[in-house]
């Protein structure tokens, strides 16, 4: 009697396994989406078990968990990237639940399906990524506690830079390297070379291993790497998402942000260049590990969800909150999430992750949550690291990009002629300008303040405070309020998208639910007059003026207010009406679009807006004035790349919730 049909999907992450295949048969049965499935064959295979990825060596041995397996059975390896790279092998030896084959001559590192053919049948039994290694064998050598061989495709790769959190070293050129580590941080972690990958759990790259407390053991720590081409490649950064269970947040998050985020990730990936996302801290939000069980490990599967790689990036709000010491108060990020500084190279370009943030968390202790109060700087340890790390790049053209939580500079302020005012905000910031000096092309990402902002200070740096993906803390999208994403200075919430060629770096702020060249929005003032019978009828004018500021007073001058939240100095701004320019004023105001998407809606609900949330002064508003209530402006605005973005804007223009 013929055995009924049964499908089994696999996911191609941790632990691969196969319930019982007793009586179900299968020639052909590769799914495209990556997920395995096996359907109707005649194997009496059952309890198939094959790990994520596995280090081999041409020669060695492999063995698999399984039952059912025969000596002479063939086992296919069959290259995900190119159906024409094959090899096969023979099970060589068996047991009640497991099989053996053998690496053969000129196999290659890679991901692989692997399938067993028995006569004219064959069964697909699931799919890793084997790591080709070589002999790592290698002595101890006196006072060198951690050692280890760099190699990808069973070679050893020189000039890899190899770390401990303090001591830094480079691999020989047969990929040794060798460490007088103290163990103080508890990993060793590479600094990916360009044009190299490793191997990730989930979307986290494995650059790290961990290591034990003991300083008299040595320990070798191995790494294995994957030939790419990222010469060309996005980095995405995704600031401040305070996931933590409220506000609707994963709802908003899996519904708006992620379908956003994976389209923009799939169409770079669909055009040949690799994408990689770059968290810049806030992941979670310490208030409400405990209260709502929700912190770290509950944060990995919604980063699982992006279609690319994630590094990391502590942030303030990701520290247990238990604790009233920096170092132990981080020890859950480690433990979930890995280092909290490091540094690793995507083409040409190297980055540099720091973590600028010292927990305080007066009163906290072990049930109690404590102020979560911090002070911002970068600790002496991590600064000799970065001088240390940068000290092996020779080529002092190298871009180098530095991502780190809390900004450099303040949001900038206008002189009264309209100038930018910076000021450092960093404790120590100006002993990281000064590490960075000798570099010519420097880029510091920071998130932390939900704004948009940019600052060229220094001759060879810019700084790019980019606003959150959560925007208002998730307040404006929540179910019943302004059904908007905006941040405290009016941008739509959102990310970044840096494209890098070679030395050659461009970059936009992405909009969520927009297109890419939404860059700006423009208001009509004379349509604006925020009162409370408009939009908070449960408050009253005295209390919402305290948050509309000039917009509580009717307004009849003309005048049009434009919000450009990518701009920096090297942007134009051209608004003409009847063919005759405008003049165009940089002002410091609020943006009267978000006072109504959260001040408003909040004092409507009889709850007092939090101070942190609350719409703030931006230096990246513009103002014209007009001749009459009812022309037509031509809006010009061209980024520092040349790319073009324009509106013509009909007046008079309505304000409202919806308006974009």
């Amino acid at each position: 009697m013929k055995s009924q049909t049964r499908r089994i999907f696999i996911k191609l992450s941790g632990l691969i396994t196969f319930a019982s295949l007793t009586g179900i048969g299968c020639s052909s049965c590769f799914n495209k989406d990556g997920n395995d499935f096996i359907e109707d064959n005649n194997f009496n295979i059952s309890g198939v078990s094959i790990p994520s990825n596995i280090d081999v060596s041409i020669g060695g041995d492999i063995t698999f968990v399984g039952k059912g397996f025969e000596i002479g059975d063939i086992i296919l390896l069959t290259s995900y990237l190119d159906e024409k790279i094959n090899f096969n092998s023979t099970v060589i030896a068996t047991t009640d639940n497991s099989f053996t084959f053998r690496i053969l001559e000129g196999f290659k590192t890679g991901r692989y399906k692997i399938s067993v053919l028995r006569g004219s049948e064959t069964l697909i039994l699931g799919a890793t990524l084997f790591n080709l290694i070589e002999d790592t064998n290698i002595p101890d050598i006196n006072g060198m506690t951690v050692k280890g061989v760099i190699y990808s495709n069973g070679k050893g790769i020189p000039g890899v830079v190899v770390s401990d959190g303090l001591e830094v070293t480079v691999t020989d050129n047969k990929g040794v390297y060798y460490l007088p580590s103290l163990k103080k941080t508890g990993f060793v972690y590479i600094s990916i070379p360009g044009n190299f990958e490793v191997v990730n759990t989930g979307n986290a790259p494995q650059f790290f291993k961990r290591l034990s407390k003991n300083t008299s053991l040595v320990e070798q720590k191995d790494f294995s790497l994957l030939k790419v081409d990222n010469s060309k490649h996005v980095v995405i950064p995704m600031a401040d998402w305070h996931l933590a269970n409220r506000n609707n947040d994963l709802d908003q998050f899996n519904n708006f942000v992620l379908p956003d985020v994976n389209a923009t990730i799939d169409k770079y990936v669909a055009e040949g260049t690799k994408v990689y996302v770059l968290t810049l801290g806030d992941m979670t939000w310490d208030t409400y590990w405990y209260n709502n069980n929700f912190g770290l490990n509950e944060y990995i599967p919604y980063m699982n969800k992006l279609n690319s790689p994630v590094f990391n990036i502590i942030g303030n709000h990701d520290y247990d909150p238990y604790y009233a010491n920096d170092w132990e108060a981080e020890n859950k990020y480690r433990e979930v999430l890995g280092p909290t500084y490091y540094s690793f190279n995507l083409g040409d370009i190297h980055y540099v992750v720091l973590d600028d943030v010292e927990y305080l968390n007066s009163g906290g202790s072990q049930g109690t949550v404590g102020s979560r109060n911090y002070n911002t700087n970068i600790s002496s340890d991590q600064m000799e690291w970065l001088k240390k790390d940068l000290a092996t790049i020779t080529d002092k053209t190298t871009p180098i990009v530095v991502a780190m939580h809390t900004p450099l500079y303040r949001k900038p302020t206008l002189d009264s002629s309209g100038n930018q005012i910076n000021q450092i905000a960093l404790g120590n910031g100006s002993s990281l300008i000064d590490n960075l000096k000798d570099f010519s092309n420097v880029n510091v990402l920071s998130g932390h303040t939900h704004v948009n902002y940019r600052v060229e200070q220094e001759f060879n740096l810019m700084e790019h405070n980019t606003a959150a993906i959560c925007a208002t803390w998730w307040w404006t999208g929540r179910n019943g309020y302004a059904e908007n994403h905006i941040c405290k200075d009016g941008s739509p919430g959102g990310y970044g998208i840096w494209e890098f060629n070679g030395k050659n770096i461009e970059w936009i702020y992405k909009s969520i639910g927009h297109e890419e060249d939404y860059q700006f929005r423009t208001y009509d003032l004379n349509s604006i007059h925020i009162t409370a019978a408009d939009f908070a009828p449960n408050s009253s004018d005295d209390e919402l003026a305290n948050y509309a500021g000039s917009y509580a007073q009717k307004n009849v001058n003309n005048e049009v207010l434009i919000n450009i939240w990518g701009y920096d100095s090297q942007w134009q701004i051209k608004v003409t009406e009847n063919s005759n320019n405008l003049n165009v004023i940089r002002i410091n105001d609020k943006d009267p679009l978000h006072i109504i998407s959260y001040d408003a809606l909040r004092l409507n609900a009889g709850a007092t807006p939090t101070s942190t949330f609350v719409t703030e002064d931006t230096p990246h508003l513009f103002k014209v004035t007009a001749s009459a209530p009812d022309t037509k402006l031509e809006i010009k605005v061209t980024d520092r790349f040349g790319n073009v973005y324009t509106e013509s804007m009909v007046r008079p223009k309505a304000f409202s919730l919806s308006m974009i």
